[in-house]
């Protein structure tokens, strides 16, 4: 059940006349009043012939007028409207149950509280199945306003208890991190436009697609603006920048004139001082010789990152950043991922978006490895090759998962919801990706005898998952990778125990594939063997030791003292 508090009106006449009107599309049957203040002696003009708009209006209006009648400021935004609707699969209610829920909403709501004979007037007009319209006039009997600050909070508080009372559909409870909806005006511009989205869903968009090519607010209005999307800043005396707005090519006024939306109207977390903290955190200084360790490719890289993500969720703070940063990587590998993808990650990178904030507070200090993978992702000139998108994505998957846990553990249930919707497009993504790689490493399978060698080392690796693992379809797949690591001097044995203790195996659907993404990405790199190693050593062995040659054998060299210039000149 949804309960929309619109905003504050002055034309009760005007709304009353919409409510019993036949609708824009005649979609209004039987207009009456279901509650109200004061049932008896209410002129109700859907059920007494008689009664007039004028008449229920000026009963709605009588406080209004008698205050404005004795103050000299007058009352003008006197006008509450509630529309409260279930959902499309609920049954339809009855007049008495309408009439409950709606006497329960405006004692929430604080427009007529529990026991107070001296509350506003209402009504609930019912020209639907599914939903009512509450309106009242907030003045009170006795002249005064009534305190209606975080209505929305307390009505939405007992709209999901009216849902389990009623065996309705039960929707998530907010935490006042959501971004506003779209209003009817919205909505309808969109439309009359052809356009699919509405002005501040197609702003905040591009707002979080250019969030992961900048490195400053500044950087990131600049880039808006080299998108065609006009921007307007606002700096203090200094020139610093305190805020901005936005505006779609397009959208005018009636007086042909840019409508421009603050970013924090589009979203709560795409504020200057917010977007400061998210950008200007910057990297940490890096080693001069840390370049030398780092992946080769930008893709290899964020999947470095996303495997040690849960080394950092332990801090609640710390969680929500990474969650955060996971955000802006999704959206920087929808954009440059290949064409058949995009559509499914651009879909989990737009459900993602709630599950990116909530009511705690990031440290915006941490994450380092995260964004700077995303930005490094969005200035790559080429995409990734197919075993490392896959197991990019394998990455993605199980990060997305780990941020679903985590918020589901801290009751965070619309985030969780969110990022179990980005988890169904990321698999269906993902699974694409590794379709081919699979196929491919099938077509040149090792010979049974090796099979059967690699199916011991899984046994002795991973007893407790043996079963699944060598009945999955794509063991032939991951027998093939493990041959490949092995020729390139990598244990099977070993890989496999370090693979699955990465992540748990028990939730795989799949536990062969999960593992061919995680020994592909870990065995990129051939390691040399001991014998090789051993040879170099002995060859780059200093000659400073008493018959130590480039032909001394390895015996010798062992029965040498550990510090050979400590031995005593005889």
């Amino acid at each position: 059940m949804i309960a929309a508090i619109k905003p504050a009106g002055a034309n009760t006449r005007g709304l009353l006349a919409y409510l019993y009107g036949p609708g824009r599309h005649d979609e209004h049957i039987d207009p009456h009043i279901v509650a109200g203040f004061a049932t008896l002696g209410m002129p109700d003009p859907g059920r007494d012939e008689n009664a007039t708009l004028t008449q229920l209006a000026h009963h709605l209006d009588d406080p209004v007028h008698l205050r404005n009648s004795e103050f000299g400021k007058k009352v003008t935004d006197h006008v509450w409207h509630c529309p409260v609707r279930t959902a499309p699969e609920d049954r339809h209610l009855s007049d008495t149950e309408w009439a409950d829920i709606a006497q329960r909403i405006v004692e929430a709501a604080g427009i007529a509280p529990a026991g107070d004979d001296l509350g506003c007037r209402w009504i609930a007009v019912r020209h639907a199945d599914d939903h009512i319209h509450v309106l009242a006039t907030t003045v009170r009997e006795d002249g005064r306003r009534p305190k209606l600050h975080d209505s929305g909070i307390r009505v939405g508080d007992v709209c999901r208890q009216i849902e389990k009372d009623y065996g309705l559909r039960q929707l998530k409870k907010g935490d006042r991190t959501a971004a506003r909806r779209p209003t009817q005006a919205e909505m309808h511009k969109a439309e009359r436009l052809g356009w699919e989205q509405t002005s501040r869903d197609w702003l905040q968009d591009h707002i979080r697609a250019a969030i992961p090519h900048a490195s400053s607010a500044e950087e990131l209005l600049a880039y808006l603006e080299a998108d065609g999307i006009a921007v307007k800043p606002r700096r203090g005396p200094s020139g610093d920048l305190l805020g901005y707005a936005v505006g779609r090519p397009g959208d005018l006024n009636k007086d042909g004139e840019q409508i421009f939306h603050p970013g924090g109207k589009i979203a709560p977390d795409l504020t200057i001082p917010k977007l400061n903290a998210r950008l200007g955190s910057g990297r940490p200084e890096e080693h001069p010789t840390a370049r030398r360790d780092r992946p080769t490719t930008p893709w290899h890289q964020a999947a470095d990152a996303l495997n040690t993500l849960h080394t950092g969720m332990a801090d609640d703070t710390h969680a929500q950043t990474h969650i955060t940063a996971l955000g802006e990587l999704i959206e920087a590998i929808a954009q440059k991922a290949p064409t058949h993808l995009r559509a499914e990650l651009r879909a989990a990178s737009k459900a993602f978006v709630r599950a990116q904030r909530s009511e705690i507070r990031a440290e915006n200090q941490v994450a380092h490895a995260l964004r700077t993978a995303a930005r490094d992702i969005t200035c790559t000139a080429t995409g990734p090759d197919g075993s490392a998108l896959a197991a990019l994505l394998a990455a993605l998957v199980w990060a997305t998962i780990f941020a679903a846990r985590w918020h589901d553990a801290k009751n965070h249930a619309q985030q969780t919801e969110a990022a179990r919707q980005t988890l169904h497009h990321l698999r269906t993504a993902a699974d694409s990706a590794l379709t081919p790689v699979v196929a491919q490493l099938e077509d040149r399978q090792p010979k049974k005898p090796v099979l059967v060698l690699l199916a011991n080392d899984v046994r002795a690796a991973i007893p407790a998952h043996a079963d699944r693992i060598l009945t999955d379809p794509a063991w032939p797949a991951l027998a093939t990778v493990l041959a490949d690591a092995e020729a390139g001097g990598h244990k099977p044995h070993q890989l496999l125990k370090e693979a699955a203790a990465q992540r748990e195996l028990t939730t795989a659907r799949q536990p062969a594939r999960v593992l061919i993404t995680r020994i592909q990405h870990t065995g990129r790199n051939p390691t040399p063997n001991s014998r090789a190693a051993a040879a170099r050593r002995r060859t780059t062995m200093s000659p400073v030791f008493a018959g130590v040659g480039p032909y001394t054998t390895q015996a010798a060299v062992t029965r040498l003292p550990a510090n050979p210039t400590s031995r005593r000149r005889p």
